[in-house]
């Protein structure tokens, strides 16, 4: 399919399913390729009006500050055009090390699994009253 090893450098997925944005990390993400990633979040969220995201991060091993303050400005871009992040599938390892690096990631919510993180932007856009998840940030 590719020419040659891409860990992850250069592009990954970001699916539309409904109202939610479903990205999913396999391996470690590096500096560039998680900008670009934070980049393609924003832009699809504008463009898809979309009221929830989830990052699928069980494929990732290793999680460093950067990425942690990466994952905490997707999140409070994404409450600026009136959608909520989940984080899913964070390794016990991944949550640690966040921990002791004093990432507390606020505004970013987090699930077990996908199916979890789905099911709680479900429940949370089920609560606004209708034609509020666009009008709630303002």
């Amino acid at each position: 399919m590719s020419g040659g090893p891409d860990p992850l450098g250069s592009h990954v997925p970001v699916l539309k399913l409904g109202d939610v944005l479903l990205v999913t990390l396999q391996g470690d993400l590096h500096d560039h390729a998680a900008e670009k990633l934070q980049q393609d979040i924003v832009e699809a969220i504008a463009r898809s009006s979309v009221t929830g995201v989830v990052i699928d991060v069980s494929g990732v091993e290793i999680v460093d500050s950067f990425l942690g303050r990466v994952f905490a400005e997707i999140a409070a871009t994404a409450r600026l055009l009136a959608a909520q992040t989940v984080v899913a599938g964070m390794r016990p390892a991944v949550a640690i090390t966040l921990v002791e690096l004093g990432l507390t990631l606020p505004g970013l919510r987090t699930a077990l699994d996908t199916q979890e993180a789905l099911r709680m932007l479900t429940e949370a856009s089920a609560a606004l009253p209708r034609g509020a998840e666009r009008r709630e940030s303002a």
